[in-house]
């Protein structure tokens, strides 16, 4: 990684402060998408048959995604909670608070009985501890990417910011190797026990994201303004009044971030519940997470470097077009039932253009936003479009295709009313810098 990160030998070199900022963002993402990838995989194939046994089928899922969907009504509040706090107090409180929070409430949720041990307490417990995970994960993206961008070198915000994504590639590959290793054991071992253990193994990641965040430093940008703010006359106005001062920019952000929100969770996760349906075992689809986590791993940061050279909107766009594009491919390779061409749609349906968005997203989104303000509004931009989108999306496609007869064409037409929505917005949103050829003629000037 060290190499990569010095390559441009006309780069300043890392120091300790940026190589630990990154991997202390990173490991907060990768706990992020762990516990939020984890859950969609158990509500895809466990929960219905867990905590929801007494229902038919279709109504189980459907009750199942329901909860997931709960978690991301959440996470505005969280993000204007913790955004607040970021911005105010600085991002490292906010990162340590947001781990411990989700590392907690998902261990929690592998400890819930069954409803056939307790009844109705069963879902519910699930429906309170899936809504404070969603609060505590509200605040984690906005600190941690605005933590790194803000540490990263004038003209590689792009490579920095998609380092983030790196950890949630580990994370899919993380989680879904868990529960397809797990699940290639007994089936009643899978469903009583195996399928808790990663739930609560999100207590070791939090450990490890407690241990690396402890020892980050504030940006010198935040530092400045701290500064500034301390010495000034009146009193500082709320970060989130701030944030609605610029409402073009914050409405936006919530449009742009909707196609990438519902790329992972139509492609992935009711992916799978889709192929599971149709007869195909949910282990291919748990192969199939661990492929597409391994390829994010090392596309999201060449996804990066690329938005530093072409713009963050050209990328995206680019990456909101190709969505539209692919989904309906994919999911005729998924209906084809053959594993081979099963993960191959979810290469093309999500690697290709849903990484392109993830990559580029966090660090757009803080190149839209002051520094006072920022945290607040890169937190209202992605957590409302992730509840929105990604929340709503697997809800919204079992619902249509139930609707349809089975037929997977209105999820077709859904996807891509979505994308041109975030494509339009990332047209007319404010972002600065653009390109890379801005962020170098920021750092001449600045020399």
């Amino acid at each position: 990684m060290t190499t990569q990160l010095n390559a441009d030998p006309g780069a300043p070199r890392l120091g300790a402060a940026q190589k630990r900022t990154i991997a202390g963002g990173a490991v907060g993402t990768l706990m992020e998408y762990f516990d939020y990838y984890l859950y969609g995989l158990a509500a895809a194939t466990v929960f219905p048959q867990v905590f929801f046994s007494g229902d038919s089928p279709l109504v189980a899922q459907l009750s199942s995604f329901a909860s997931f969907a709960v978690g991301f009504l959440f996470r505005p509040l969280g993000g204007l909670v913790f955004g607040a706090i970021g911005d105010r107090l600085g991002r490292k409180v906010t990162l340590l608070i947001t781990v411990i929070g989700m590392g907690l409430s998902t261990a929690a949720i592998g400890l819930i009985p069954s409803d056939t041990s307790i009844g109705l307490a069963a879902p519910v417990l699930l429906v309170l501890m899936r809504s404070l995970q969603g609060l505590f994960v509200g605040g984690e993206m906005g600190g941690a990417a605005t933590m790194v961008v803000e540490h990263a070198p004038v003209g590689r915000r792009g490579l920095f910011g998609a380092f983030l994504i790196s950890g949630a590639g580990i994370a899919n590959v993380l989680s879904a190797g868990m529960m397809a290793g797990l699940g290639a054991g007994p089936e009643s071992f899978f469903m009583t026990w195996g399928w808790r253990i990663p739930f609560v193994f999100s207590l070791v990641l939090s450990i490890i994201a407690i241990l690396l965040r402890r020892h980050l430093e504030e940006s010198e940008e935040f530092k400045e303004h701290s500064r500034t703010a301390a010495a000034a006359p009146t009193r500082a106005r709320s970060p989130l009044l701030e944030v609605f001062r610029h409402p073009k920019n914050t409405i936006l952000g919530i449009l742009i971030g909707l196609p990438q929100s519902i790329a992972g969770y139509i492609v992935l996760t009711y992916g799978l519940a889709y192929m599971v349906s149709g007869g195909t075992a949910a282990s291919v689809g748990f192969l199939g997470t661990m492929i597409v986590g391994a390829l994010q791993i090392v596309i999201a940061p060449a996804y990066g470097a690329l938005s530093d050279r072409i713009g963050r909107r050209r990328l995206y766009i680019a990456g909101c077009l190709g969505f539209a594009l692919l989904v309906w491919p994919a999911f005729l390779l998924y209906a084809t039932e053959v594993p081979g061409l099963i993960w191959l749609g979810m290469v093309i349906g999500f690697v290709i253009p849903g990484v392109a968005m993830q990559a580029t997203l966090s660090t757009m989104l803080t190149e839209m936003f002051d520094v006072e303000q920022r945290t607040t509004g890169v937190n209202i931009g992605y957590q409302l479009s992730n509840t929105l989108g990604g929340g709503l999306a697997p809800l919204i496609a079992t619902a249509l295709v139930g609707w349809a007869s089975g037929s997977i064409w209105p999820v077709i037409v859904y996807v891509i009313v979505i994308c041109v929505i975030g494509a339009v917005a990332t047209a007319a949103a404010s972002i600065r810098p653009d390109t890379h050829d801005a962020g170098r003629l920021h750092e001449r000037t600045a020399h």
